[in-house]
């Protein structure tokens, strides 16, 4: 199927992504660039960006949330707080195992709205009060990165 002309890949693509993918990486493989259904291809790789960045921001998201929980929610610290530890310590190595030099500087630029959303989640789980957790991040991105690093520790 190497010699496919690009309406046939395009179809494909319309039809099954996966053999689209399959037939273009064997494109690439024998250089056959004029052959590339080159729209869908930009349309992919663009797709793959944000789905890198929106798995690292969700990550870096979750953290937030425990660490607020850990600080901010004393009824349940007794009771929870190994299990978020726990989670934070499994987002950080997660996020670890995906961060690239662009990607955590993306991050690092978005840092107080993915704050925003981390305390929403967190007042709507929690009922507490918006007085009662900052409304701007009291953690530092190097805190939030760090392995070791838990509020009040």
């Amino acid at each position: 199927m190497s010699n496919l002309t690009n309406p046939t890949l395009q179809e494909i693509y319309e039809s099954d992504e996966y053999l689209w993918l399959e037939e273009t990486i064997k494109l690439l493989k024998q250089h056959q660039l004029e052959d590339l259904d080159l729209k869908n291809l930009i349309e992919e790789l663009q797709d793959l960006g944000k789905r890198d960045f929106n798995q690292v921001k969700s990550l870096l998201r979750q953290i937030m949330v425990h660490l607020l929980l850990l600080k901010y929610w004393p009824e349940e610290y007794e009771r929870n707080s190994r299990h978020w530890k726990s989670e934070v310590t499994a987002f950080r190595a997660d996020l670890s195992d995906r961060l690239t030099t662009t990607l955590k500087n993306k991050l690092n630029q978005q840092l107080a709205e993915i704050y925003q959303t981390a305390l929403r989640i967190v007042l709507q789980k929690t009922g507490l009060s918006k007085e009662t957790i900052p409304e701007q991040c009291p953690y530092s991105f190097p805190q939030l990165l760090d392995e070791n690093w838990y509020p009040d520790d």
